[in-house]
Formats: structure tokens, sequence, C-alpha cells
């Protein structure tokens, strides 16, 4: 059984709502690769007294326990302080950690405020984690069954501090197992119906299912244990992956690391040494946006009015057939440039429409490619924003489709 861990944030800005917690997010995701089976996020703010309740239940319920923050030279950093009482540990003061907070202001040519001394104590017992990076050292101690590392709650600081210390502390203090993680990511299909069109698989018990929704894919996450065979897992996730067809347009965890769709996309684009142009109307841009940096994307242009698209291109503007529009923009487009692709993205719904998160756009997506026209239509409702970004992905999804040769 993989040992458990605990992620503690402390704060009075993290509890308000002031400061978003990032540091656990991206804390779980390092501890959930290395092997651990992260329990519990807790967050508390500037109260000694919950400080010292939250620790001592802590030390009896987990193996691990991370906590950030607290670790100042102000009077609302109250973490060592908290430890100190929580477990009758006096607070001693670190002569090698002062030293290293003095040198940090002398390397910038500034006083050290005499508040700063206080980050110099520790609890009896505690080991020093040097910071590099900042004036608050970190500092770990074993009590009870659970093992804290407190280190502070600046994320760059934090970040470094873990990587560099708390890391290659955890892997040499604990026995881990880490499970295999496979993503299934999808586009095009919402999580009850991915639900839906697996139910008929029987996932193994001692593999944990679950999805996240972003609003740029859907994932299915299969995390298997360390243990679990090879051929099997790559049976499960076939069977998975072939329930949901063409809305996978990347697995990740076995063979390189992937990424988003864009990052799909470019992959393939580089591989078959592709162009594109692309003409944009609903997505205003973002399509383009998505593409910054790619060296395939040779041409893009936006308009707001189709008619206003039209005219640029010499084109006549069917409202009543946006297929064969788009197709005949598309056909412009590649007899005057020199990409190889290329991707018009039309809608249908007046501007009031387009903003009314209650009513749908229609999406027309032409591609045009040197065996012809591949297109699809796609339903899109909600605020603005979403509508513009779901523009975008789809549209690209249509290239995704077509370059892996799925049937379109």
């Amino acid at each position: 059984m993989n040992p458990t861990l605990e992620i503690f944030s402390q704060g009075e800005e993290v509890v308000t709502g002031q400061t978003v917690d990032t540091n656990a997010a991206w804390l779980s995701e390092h501890v959930v690769n290395m092997g651990f089976t992260v329990t519990r996020h807790t967050a508390v703010g500037d109260k000694l007294d919950d400080l010292i309740a939250l620790l001592r239940e802590i030390s009896v319920r987990a193996d691990c326990c991370i906590c950030t923050g607290g670790l100042g030279p102000t009077s609302d950093d109250l973490t060592a302080e908290a430890v100190a009482k929580a477990f009758g540990l006096p607070l001693e003061f670190d002569e090698i950690a002062f030293d290293q907070i003095k040198r940090f202001f002398t390397l910038r040519n500034r006083p050290m405020p005499e508040a700063n001394r206080k980050q110099a104590m520790f609890p009896k017992g505690a080991e020093r984690i040097d910071n590099a990076w900042g004036t608050a050292p970190g500092f770990s101690l074993q009590t009870g069954r659970c093992w804290f590392a407190f280190v502070p709650g600046v994320p760059f600081e934090m970040r470094h501090l873990f990587l560099e210390s708390i890391r290659p502390t955890l892997a040499n203090r604990f026995l881990l197992q880490p499970g295999k993680l496979i993503i299934i990511k999808t586009l095009g299909i919402g999580e009850s119906s991915i639900q839906e069109h697996i139910s008929t698989i029987e996932i193994p018990a001692q593999v944990q299912l679950g999805f996240r929704a972003s609003p740029d894919d859907v994932q299915t996450k299969l995390l298997f244990p360390h243990d679990y065979p090879e051929a099997a897992m790559a049976a499960t996730v076939d069977q998975v992956a072939v329930k949901l067809g063409d809305h996978v347009f990347a697995i990740d965890g076995f063979g390189p690391v992937g990424g988003d769709l864009v990052f799909t996309i470019d992959q393939l684009m580089i591989a078959g040494n592709y162009t594109l142009a692309v003409a944009e109307t609903a997505s205003q841009g973002l399509l383009a946006a998505k593409c910054i940096g790619v060296n395939w994307l040779l041409e893009t242009r936006y308009e707001q009015s189709l008619d206003r698209l039209g005219q640029k291109l010499g084109v006549t503007v069917n409202a009543d057939d946006l297929i064969t529009t788009a197709q005949a923009i598309a056909g412009e487009i590649h007899r005057t440039g020199a990409a190889d692709f290329v991707l018009v993205q039309l809608y249908a719904g007046d501007k009031q429409t387009f903003h009314d998160k209650d009513q749908s756009i229609i999406l027309y997506n032409v591609l045009l490619t040197g065996d012809g026209f591949h297109q699809t239509t796609h339903s899109v409702a909600g605020p603005i924003k979403r509508k513009q970004n779901q523009a975008a992905l789809l549209a690209l999804d249509l290239l995704r489709r077509y370059l892996q040769h799925k049937e379109l």
C-alpha cells in the first residue's frame, strides 16, 4: 500500500481566496508520480490554535506531510511557533541559518531587519532545509507517525526546495512504488458521454478510473498499480480508446511525452512537411493564437463580417449554404497562396446569438487538402468565450483527424 501524504497550506491570503493555492496542485502531481497517495489538501489561516490542532491531527493519520507558508519574518508567520507548541519542542536558534539569511541581504547591499532573525528559529530536533532562493529556510522533523517538511509559500522557492532537498529525502525515507498513469485525451465528447461509451468495459478493480474536464479537452485517466502487467495494461487502454474512437487525439503514458491538441497537430504537420493557411470567423484570431510559434502556419486571416471576407477574396457568400461558401473561400486562398492545406471556419448566427450564452451558433469547418475537401458541422452554446474557444479547437480538430487518417 502506498504511503499517505497530506498537503497543508498556511496563510490567511490562501483561505480568503486572495491567493490561489497553486502549490498544493503542483506538489500533488509530483508526489503522486513518486508513489504517494495524497489524502487531503488543507488550508488554515494565521491562527495559532488552528495550526496547532491541525498539526497534531496530521501527525497521527498521515505518513508524510508537506506544509507551505508561514516561514516569513512577520508576526503573521506562525508555522515554527505552531510546530513547537503542538509537539512540545522548544524553539532553538540555528547559527548557520542565520548566517545564510544575513548573506542574502549582504549580497543585495541591503541591511537585514531584526525581524528576519525569527526565521533562524527552529523546533528542537528539526533538520534545516537550506534555501538559496530567499530568506526563509525550511525545516523537517519526524513526530508521531508523520514526517513533516515545512517550506516557504512562495512558489518559486517552494519548488526549488522540493526538487533539490525534499524529493530526494522522500525517496530515501519511504518505500515508493509509483503506479502507471495513462491519460486518454479527447475532444468533442463530454464526461458523461465518455462514461456511457466505456460502460461495457470491465475495468479491473485495482485500476483507478477518473475523468478531468478542461476548456481544451476531456481526459480519461487510468491509474494502474506499479506491478500491473504491461500487456494487460495496453489491452485495457486500447479497449477504452476504441470505444471513444475519433474523439481521441492523444494518449499520454505510453511512449514519448504528449501534449495538447496543437502539440499533436504540430508533430503530424512536421512529420508530413505540410503547411497551412487559415481563415477564421467565430474564433476571432484565437485559432491562430493557439498555433503561435509553429513554422507550418503560413498565413491567417480573421474577419468578423463574412460578407467582407468574401469581398476581399472575390467569393460570393451564400448564407444559406455555408459549406459551399467555405469551400469557395478555401479554394481561392489555396489558388493565391503557398500553403498545402487551407482551413476555413464559418458560423451561422447573428451577433446577438453569438453573445447570448443560451443560444447556439452553428460552426462550419472546411479543410482543403490535396485529395479534396473535408468538412464538419458543430453546434456550440455557452458564453462568448466558450464559443470562441470551441470554434478554434473544433476547426483544428478537423485538421488533426485528417492528419491521423481518421474517417471523417
